[in-house]
């Protein structure tokens, strides 16, 4: 079976997208999957997406992780597919998208998305995370944690990234661990340690969401702000109605096939 897709990135957070309508993806071959999500002998992504059909929405979301494991929702991975979405004529300018983690609506606005997100909940400042440094959480979508540093550059993210991604505070099934500062222009700067890649990404929508939501509960930003990735993208954070929106690109990169089966 051949398998067409699209590698599409939203801010540098790459993905594999899948209209997925006939229900004929192999979701439960996580070997499958880790090797067409491998970036060196794969096709390479942060994440694999599938269009689904929905009857609450203009169509459903499902999020796969590189190491097989299904999450509940990816602020940047709901944009790429919309933006797919859109352009396959399954849904209009506007439009809503069951995700695990709830109902969001997308809006395509030339060549940005934008994205409302799932209300933020769990909001915790000031965890005994025994960092050097104050260490927030929230969940907008999926659990983040943020560790509030001076000097992303020189952080050792590898090592510091595992050690809050995987603390006892978020056990059993971990947390994301981003890393943020201020900028002195009153933006913020993230790099993001992300759960089921086990690894750096590139940007994460809702990390940058967390970051921003946090920033503001301490005080230290106002929305609509501006948040750069460690991708060299910026997404822009907003509240709109009381909701919490995402921004940015969502681009297609190209498109191809994947064979499934008879493989060695």
């Amino acid at each position: 079976m051949k398998i067409p897709f699209t590698k599409m990135h939203g801010a540098g957070n790459d993905f594999i997208v899948v209209d997925d309508r006939e229900r004929m993806f192999p979701l439960n071959d996580s070997a499958f999957i880790v090797s067409i999500a491998a970036h060196r002998t794969g096709i390479g992504c942060d994440g694999i997406l599938l269009i689904q059909p929905s009857d609450t929405a203009d169509f459903r979301m499902r999020f796969i992780n590189p190491d097989g494991g299904e999450v509940d929702m990816c602020g940047n991975g709901a944009r790429c597919i919309a933006r797919k979405a859109f352009e396959l004529g399954i849904a209009s300018v506007q439009m809503s998208i069951e995700t695990a983690a709830g109902l969001v609506r997308a809006t395509i606005r030339g060549e940005q998305v934008e994205l409302e997100l799932t209300e933020p909940k769990e909001l915790q400042l000031d965890l005994p995370a025994e960092l050097d440094w104050p260490v927030d959480f929230v969940n907008t979508g999926v659990p983040h944690a943020v560790a509030w540093v001076e000097d992303l550059e020189t952080l050792e993210l590898p090592g510091v990234g595992k050690q809050l991604r995987e603390h006892r505070l978020f056990s059993p099934e971990g947390t994301n661990a981003n890393f943020a500062t201020v900028e002195a222009d009153g933006s913020l700067s993230v790099r993001t340690y992300e759960r089921g890649v086990e690894a750096e990404t590139l940007a994460c929508g809702t990390g940058a969401a967390a970051v921003a939501v946090l920033a503001a509960e301490r005080g230290r930003v106002s929305l609509p702000v501006t948040v750069h990735c460690a991708g060299g993208f910026d997404l822009v954070i907003d509240s709109v109605h009381g909701r919490t929106t995402l921004t940015g690109g969502a681009v297609t990169i190209f498109e191809g096939m994947v064979e499934y089966g008879n493989r060695v």
